[in-house]
């Protein structure tokens, strides 16, 4: 019979290097364009979708992002949120110990139905949150059709 030596703390030490190298590797990444000039986000912000009788309401966390770093477009059907979180400053003799929160370009797309009004969307943002009001077309909203008797 062969005796095989295991050493299970081998393996969770070779684990632990390649997780520190790939969180290295992740952290020193910059904003790069792709092959069909569609940037690539740093972060993505979380997005609630609400569907109401008038109007869809687009809701978008963003905190840290000033209004003014927000691009909200409308084109071919296709809504593009986009921006841009600046890191913040950080005085030369401090020492950085930790990085959670992300920062740098973010980009979202939704494809819209047909039945909004495009040239009605407005956006606000307040508190990190950034609501996006897309209207529906009048003439396509359900309207209730009462039956008479005979």
């Amino acid at each position: 019979m062969q005796v095989t030596r295991f050493e299970p703390w081998s393996i969770a030490g070779s684990m632990a290097e390649l997780m520190q190298r790939d969180l290295s590797a992740f952290a020193t990444r910059r904003f790069v364009q792709s092959s069909v000039d569609q940037p690539v986000a740093d972060w993505v912000p979380a997005v609630d979708i609400v569907e109401e009788k008038d109007r869809f309401v687009l809701r978008a966390d963003v905190p840290g992002v000033a209004p003014s770093n927000i691009d909200v477009r409308m084109n071919d059907g296709v809504l593009t949120v986009s921006g841009d979180r600046q890191a913040g400053d950080l005085a030369d003799e401090s020492r950085l110990r930790r990085v959670e929160r992300s920062s740098g370009r973010f980009h979202r797309r939704f494809t819209l139905p047909k039945t909004v009004d495009a040239d009605n969307i407005t956006a606000k943002s307040l508190n990190g949150i950034l609501e996006v009001s897309i209207p529906k077309l009048a003439e396509v909203q359900a309207r209730r059709i009462t039956v008479e008797a005979a």
